[in-house]
């Protein structure tokens, strides 16, 4: 069993709540839109770290984080991108790949829109943790918390850290 906490788009800031919500996790992943390698180490300091860059953060982040990234936790294949879009729109840069070879699991940022949507055509459950920064128009700052227990992804729960 793998504990996640989810989060994406801090955009250079990162809520103290993040640590108090994510002490049980096993991992962080993070959906792109870091904002500052000191986001980066701050995450990386607390727990083993996952993360693909986004599309404000600079070289210093894209040298250490791929664009994509795809890889098994347990039984679930997992793709990350930050600018992926969403069940029936997803973004052109990984549309070919999730028709043609869907992974369990495909999590994206950039919308600042919290999602969790089941795509039944191609058995693929979308997530989107929204936003946890103050940067974007969202109201409320977000993040996830869930379970992969071998080929299951479950106990999925969405905190709101407050208002943005």
């Amino acid at each position: 069993m793998t504990r996640i906490g989810l989060i994406s788009d801090t955009h250079g800031y990162l809520d103290e709540n993040v640590f108090k919500h994510f002490e049980e996790c096993d991992e962080i992943w993070h959906a792109g839109d870091f904002g500052n390698t000191e986001v980066v180490e701050k995450l990386k300091a607390f727990k083993p770290l996952k993360g693909v860059y986004g599309n404000i953060d600079g070289h210093d982040i894209r040298i250490e984080y791929p664009e994509k990234l795809r890889w098994m936790c347990e039984g679930v294949e997992v793709l990350m991108i930050h600018i992926g879009g969403y069940p029936n729109r997803y973004a052109p840069s990984i549309k070919q790949e999730i028709i043609t070879n869907p992974p369990k699991l495909f999590i994206s940022g950039h919308s600042h829109i919290l999602k969790i949507i089941y795509d039944d055509k191609l058995r693929c459950l979308h997530i989107n943790p929204g936003a946890a920064g103050k940067h974007g128009w969202h109201k409320v700052r977000t993040i996830i918390r869930f379970t992969i227990d071998g080929e299951d992804i479950k106990d999925c729960e969405v905190i709101e850290l407050g208002k943005r």
